[in-house]
């Protein structure tokens, strides 16, 4: 993999998907020089003249799209909500989970909200949450929270939460059903597009080596 005197710069999220990001990196050749789950550095550099940034989540996107980084890996539910200026050539496959509405299973069972109708929800992805009642002719006024979005409709809070559902277990947990899946959601790959071209000798490399790491973890 061609080497630069300027590293290449990679974000990685500090996120739950972690874990399943670390098998792909060292299938690319790609290792970092510490453990990432128990540094406390910001900044760790990687074999290949790679950098990674380790930053939340919600960060990644804006860190790639402003040429911070390089190259980063984020949910693809960020990627809707945000809509950023940046180049999507490799779905991971890793983090699968699904955007979903829920809500209380007795409001659920009453069927969805009619069009004019007007409800509360709760929830981080304020964009698409309000497209697609908006696509229903519902008005949503909408609650923006970071976390705990089940504890909303338990409170009074909320009659809907929209938010990301692997198996379901919490839902259950609080008497909460899924009333409707807006996405697919896996994590991809994403780059700068004045990065890609200008540094693309040292992109497309570490593009191809995701691809076989891809191919390899499903084999």
């Amino acid at each position: 993999m061609p080497q630069a005197s300027t590293p290449l710069i990679i974000a990685l999220s500090k996120g739950r998907i972690l874990s399943e990001t670390l098998p792909l990196l060292e299938h690319a050749g790609l290792m970092p020089k510490e453990d990432l789950h128990t540094t406390r550095k910001l900044m760790i550099d990687a074999a290949g003249g790679v950098r990674f940034l380790l930053i939340r989540a919600a960060d990644v996107c804006t860190y790639v799209e402003h040429g911070a980084a390089d190259m980063g890996i984020v949910g693809r539910d960020l990627l809707l909500e945000s809509r950023p200026n940046v180049y999507e050539p490799l779905d991971l496959g890793i983090g699968r989970c699904r955007l979903c509405i829920a809500g209380p299973a007795e409001l659920v069972a009453r069927g969805k909200p009619e069009a004019g109708s007007r409800i509360r929800v709760a929830t981080k992805y304020d964009n698409l949450t309000e497209q697609y009642y908006m696509a229903q002719g519902v008005h949503a006024d909408i609650i923006h929270l970071y976390g705990s979005m089940e504890l909303a409709p338990l409170v009074g809070m909320a009659d809907r939460i929209v938010d990301l559902v692997e198996t379901g277990s919490t839902l259950a947990a609080n008497n909460l059903v899924e009333e409707d899946t807006l996405y697919d959601i896996s994590s991809r790959l994403v780059v700068n597009p004045a990065s890609f071209a200008t540094r693309k000798s040292l992109i497309a490399p570490v593009i191809d080596a995701f691809s076989k790491a891809i191919r390899n973890e499903d084999s």
